[in-house]
């Protein structure tokens, strides 16, 4: 009541402006003051607005439903390669090539879980000597994995680097690294090259 006219004015100026700012369209070229989405979010919420019937049971149900769709067709990717329906971490010509480089040859990691049974089943047993051989057992394996991996990292950097010399390779070695610590038979997607047939 008492207060100034001047700071009532001040005080009613910023929403003037907030509101007068709200209603006048955004400039295309402005920026939006939010990241851009990722293809595979904005295609999920298009599919999730366009779907949607109002009810909240139904929406659900239609969307484990879809969920469910889309990992069968993942399960069978997996299974036969079509990299249509590939987890995003296993899609692309590169995550391919590497799968390629590493399924044509014999990498020692990959016999890491048989022969940890071995050696684990050898260490308890009551003999001295054994368990001695055990611990060596260990020891090697463990240094002939080491050696395996950094001759593999060499190998496939280069690879990749005359291949796609122009395309992002980030994680693509570490993808090919952690390939060859699961069996052969084991490894999804399934191996789609023979052992020395080179990719």
């Amino acid at each position: 009541m008492f207060g100034s006219r001047s700071s009532k004015e001040e005080k009613a100026a910023p929403t003037e402006k907030v509101s007068a700012d709200l209603s006048q369209p955004r400039n295309p070229q402005a920026p939006k003051g939010r990241p851009t989405p990722k293809r595979a979010v904005a295609q999920s919420q298009r599919k999730a607005v366009v779907a949607s019937t109002g009810n909240r049971k139904e929406d659900a149900k239609r969307a484990r439903e879809r969920r469910r769709e889309e990992l069968a067709k993942q399960r069978e990717a997996l299974a036969s390669g079509d990299e249509r329906y590939l987890p995003a971490r296993d899609k692309g010509p590169v995550r391919r090539f590497v799968r390629d480089f590493v399924d044509s040859r014999f990498s020692v990691a990959e016999m890491f879980l048989p022969l940890a049974v071995v050696i684990l089943v050898m260490s308890m047993v009551r003999v001295p000597q054994i368990q001695n051989i055990a611990l060596m057992l260990w020891l090697a394996v463990i240094a002939l994995i080491i050696l395996d991996s950094i001759g593999l990292v060499f190998r496939l950097r280069k690879a990749l680097n005359e291949r796609f010399a122009n395309q992002p390779r980030r994680g693509a070695v570490a993808y090919g690294l952690m390939r060859t610590l699961q069996m052969r038979r084991l490894r999804l997607p399934k191996p789609q090259v023979k052992r020395g047939e080179r990719p």
